[in-house]
């Protein structure tokens, strides 16, 4: 049965992250410091992922001006029990009180101690590579004001891959790797909704191991579910096994915006091709959905 599909659903659609434009800036903020990010989530415990999405969000990738005069990646206000240098800066209100470092370094370091704080004990109780469930929990927890902060931080990750850096998955199999690679058997149960065929992850599942255990191609799964490479799966994913329509059906008209949702994860909600979703509601792919947004699905 599920070969049957394979042929007659193949697809030449590309994943939306895979074209997503890139910001030089980015990249380079990336490369500098991810090393210093995987230090510190073996040292603190705090996803290497969420750590160089906070820093390229925080200080324009390096480029703000108060990243440039207090090498401040984090956005960090001084607070009361702060002793070190200060700068002053406009933020939610004109000259706020902001930490000052001799280094990028140390400001990393103290981002690290102050996540540390009771505030966010709760996060460190997620699964390292539950970079979402950080996302949420940093916006629940007052990080920021901002109502898309969570969400801005998971476009973040999945447009750079920055996931790969929590698992260590820095580089991509070769073709010999990947043909080597052996998965346990399991039994999915096949689901259709929307008129869609699909199954749902299991733990520490990946699409690899779907594909192999259902003897589909992978790279047409990855296709229909509009993924890059080595993109994680959580246990619950809809995991698509055809391609998936332009609009929502029938009563879904719209959707009100959760935090931590994406465009990526609304469309697997509802079985929409995501570069529709973005048409529906004429956004560019720049847009970050906000917790409150209502979206058009049809």
């Amino acid at each position: 049965m599920i070969q049957i599909f394979c042929l007659l659903f193949f697809v030449t659609v590309f994943a939306d992250a895979a074209t997503q434009r890139k910001i030089p800036s980015y990249e380079k903020y990336i490369k500098t410091y991810s090393d210093l990010a995987i230090q510190h989530q073996k040292k603190y415990k705090i996803p290497a992922s969420i750590t160089l999405a906070q820093g390229v969000l925080e200080s324009g990738a390096g480029q703000s001006d108060l990243a440039r005069r207090s090498n401040n990646h984090f956005g960090i206000k001084c607070h009361s029990d702060w002793r070190g240098g200060r700068v002053y800066h406009d933020d939610d209100l004109r000259g706020e009180c902001f930490r000052k470092y001799k280094r990028v370094e140390d400001s990393y370091e103290d981002h690290s101690k102050f996540l540390k704080r009771s505030r966010y004990e709760s996060l460190f109780r997620l699964k390292i590579t539950d970079y979402k469930g950080w996302a949420r929990g940093l916006q629940k927890c007052g990080y920021a004001t901002d109502r898309a902060y969570a969400n801005k931080l998971i476009k973040v990750i999945e447009d750079y891959e920055l996931y790969r850096y929590d698992t260590g998955k820095v580089h991509n199999l070769t073709r010999k790797e990947k043909k080597n690679l052996k998965f346990p058997t399991v039994r999915y149960t096949i689901y259709r909704t929307y008129g869609l065929l699909y199954v749902y992850a299991k733990e520490n599942d990946s699409f690899d191991q779907i594909a192999q255990n259902l003897d589909f191609p992978v790279k047409d799964l990855k296709k229909f579910n509009e993924v890059p490479e080595d993109f994680p799966l959580q246990r619950g994913d809809i995991v698509y096994l055809e391609k998936k329509k332009k609009k929502a059906d029938k009563p879904n008209y719209d959707h009100v915006v959760q935090i931590g949702e994406s465009m990526h994860s609304i469309s697997q909600k509802y079985g929409i091709q995501i570069k529709s979703l973005y048409k529906i509601n004429k956004k560019d792919k720049d847009y970050v959905p906000e917790e409150g947004d209502v979206l058009k699905l049809r």
